[in-house]
């Protein structure tokens, strides 16, 4: 599990293929402080650590199935790709955002960028299956990060960004027509389930 607070921009470094794809990610971590099999998500994306090393900068390796490809962002990745990183949550870390479980639902798109005040109005269309989840005033976490739902019309709903998440993330080089992973809020999912189910 994980809160949706970014605590590191790692960099992709390598990428090859091993029957799956693995992915060599620069960070700030101290590795030494990684296990082989930890969690950490990547771009909101859980993923199972399979390698570690100091050089020439600390890195870690994981491995990315062909599902996990085919179903987020990942697919795109590049040597050079900045990515947002968390480390998995501990029993009594704070809980500063949301609850994340690093299991992205879909691919949100920015459709529209523009200034407000110190801070960055984005506008983002999520896949019609998902928009029921996204309220107004709830979170939702894109490409890992825990944010806060402004406004929602149709499958359309915007976030403001202050210039604090945009340094301390890779919000900072946001783009119209760029794709991010969504995961919606999981009270969000059980209630629609318990609708469904009582329904």
């Amino acid at each position: 599990m994980f809160t949706g607070i970014i605590t590191d921009i790692g960099t992709v470094l390598a990428l090859h293929r091993q029957g799956d794809l693995r992915a060599r990610i620069g960070t700030s971590y101290d590795v030494d402080g990684i296990d082989i099999g930890a969690s950490i998500a990547c771009d909101g994306v859980c993923l199972t650590v399979v390698d570690l090393g100091r050089s020439p900068q600390n890195w870690f390796e994981v491995q990315i199935s062909g599902e996990t490809l085919s179903c987020t962002t990942l697919g795109g990745w590049v040597a050079g790709r900045r990515v947002n990183l968390e480390r998995a949550l501990r029993v009594g870390d704070e809980l500063g955002g949301h609850i994340v479980s690093g299991h992205v639902d879909g691919l949100a798109q920015v459709i529209g960028i523009r200034p407000e005040g110190d801070s960055l109005r984005v506008t983002f269309r999520a896949p019609q299956a998902l928009a029921g989840f996204i309220a107004p005033k709830g979170s939702v976490a894109l490409n890992g990060t825990s944010l806060t739902v402004n406004e929602v019309d149709g499958t359309d709903f915007g976030i403001n960004f202050i210039p604090h998440t945009r340094q301390a993330t890779t919000w900072g080089d946001v783009a119209e027509g760029d794709a991010v992973n969504l995961e919606v809020d999981t009270m969000a999912r059980y209630v629609a389930r318990l609708r469904e189910w009582n329904a």
